[in-house]
């Protein structure tokens, strides 16, 4: 029987090769590309190569790949794009399978939760599926969220395989002073805590209570005792669906707009729990008006003064205070490089802030703000704390949905009376 170090080696000898082939296609192609249509052209090509060879090596490498491509500030920007486009492409559990998991999970005790479960999943991704559901003893109509069997000791070996690797690459010259391993175990630590439902479960309920003072605004009820680790029972919001805001009147989409917005300030700024996924698969808006949140596996938690900080960067970007801006970063970063250059950076945050904070809300682009920033870090050798990074993602993720609701709302202003409260103490 083999033991866990060969199970180990078979499985990074897998990765070495699936890479190495995938790699040297890519490659290949992109310095075709570069020849024929120039080198931009060919980078662009590079970077897909890297997120396709990185989707051949399974979900584990997706997820950390999803959570790298956060941190434009230590990787370049045309390889964030490609990396933040990967997708969870994995089948639906089968009807076997379904079973399998719920009698690892509920064992003898699944007849006394549930009425019934529907063996077909409504939702199915890498790490977890979704059913339908009816729980005892009330018979509420649920969603039943079940962590795939064995994903758990596949995911935390490869895992560990990939700080390996993150230990070797860190000794590179060419990298000193980048926090190589503390990015890496930084994004490690984010896709293990996606492993844990029971963890998500209590997260889950944390938001619900955080955001119920927003109007209209609803994080679906879980039933704690109806959960467990490898399982979330929370309540069903039927009839969701990613197309229900094109159908609603204008006036509905900017307070969806309005709305969602608020739930992100909220967040950063008052409660400093942090969604950092709202993309449309969890972030839903419904004909009655109200903005729907789901899935806390992609979650963080800000410390009182990071969240202070946070609140300062943002209130002082939007006044124009470049050098206050540049000094939060400075004062927050995880390191900097030996030849970091730091006037060069506070002049190029200051410049930055400056030629941002008065433009009309129209014009203002938070993706392209945030991507400058991180480039100035990128250039010059300083490297921002994931505390820093993953709040301002969450603002990321949604800032296309909001514009496509509302493409005139001014996403300085909106963040004004949250941050009245959470720096000032006004209610």
């Amino acid at each position: 029987m083999p033991t866990t170090r060969h199970r180990l080696g078979a499985r990074a000898a897998v990765i070495a090769a699936t890479t190495t082939a995938s790699l040297t296609v890519g490659l290949t192609r992109a310095a075709v590309t570069a020849v024929r249509h120039g080198a931009p052209a060919g980078r662009r090509q590079a970077a897909r190569a890297v997120a396709q060879t990185v989707a051949r090596l399974g979900p584990t490498f997706i997820k950390a790949a999803q959570v790298l491509g956060t941190r434009r500030d230590v990787v370049p920007g045309l390889l964030c794009d490609e990396l933040s486009m990967l997708q969870d492409d994995v089948p639906p559990m089968t009807v076997a399978q379904s079973r399998a998991a719920l009698r690892e999970v509920y064992g003898d005790e699944l007849a006394s939760v549930f009425s019934s479960v529907e063996e077909t999943p409504v939702a199915s991704g890498s790490i977890a599926c979704v059913y339908r559901a009816v729980a005892l003893p009330d018979g509420d109509p649920v969603a039943l969220k079940l962590r795939r069997p064995g994903i758990g000791p596949q995911m935390t070996a490869d895992l560990g395989l990939l700080r390996r690797a993150a230990a070797l690459v860190a000794r590179l010259p060419q990298l000193r002073g980048v926090p190589v391993r503390e990015v890496v175990d930084s994004l490690c630590e984010s896709v293990l805590g996606q492993l844990d439902l029971g963890r998500e479960g209590r997260d889950l309920s944390r938001l619900r209570g955080d955001l119920e003072s927003i109007p209209r605004v609803l994080v679906p009820r879980v039933h704690r005792a109806a959960s467990r680790s490898s399982a979330i029972v929370m309540d069903f919001v039927p009839s969701l669906a990613v197309d229900t805001a094109d159908r609603c009147p204008p006036a509905m989409r900017r307070t969806f707009a309005a709305s969602t917005l608020t739930v992100v300030y909220q967040m950063l700024f008052v409660n400093g729990f942090v969604h950092c996924d709202l993309h449309p698969g969890n972030l839903y808006f419904t004909r009655t008006g109200h903005v729907v949140v789901l899935d806390a596996g992609f979650s963080v938690r800000l410390t009182n003064q990071m969240r202070e900080l946070f609140a300062d960067f943002f209130l002082n970007m939007s006044v124009g205070r470049g050098d206050r801006c540049a000094s939060i970063v400075l004062d927050s970063a995880l390191g900097r490089a030996d030849d970091a250059d730091v006037p060069a950076f506070v002049e190029g945050v200051r410049d930055l802030v400056a030629r941002n904070h008065k433009l009309p809300a129209k014009e203002f682009s938070l993706i392209a703000f945030a991507g400058e920033l991180f480039d100035l870090q990128r250039r010059y050798g300083v490297a921002a704390t994931p505390e820093l990074v993953f709040p301002l993602l969450s603002l990321l993720v949604v800032e296309g949905t909001v514009r496509e609701l509302d493409p005139d709302i001014d996403f300085q202003e909106t963040a004004r009376p949250v941050l009245n409260r959470a720096l000032f103490g006004s209610r």
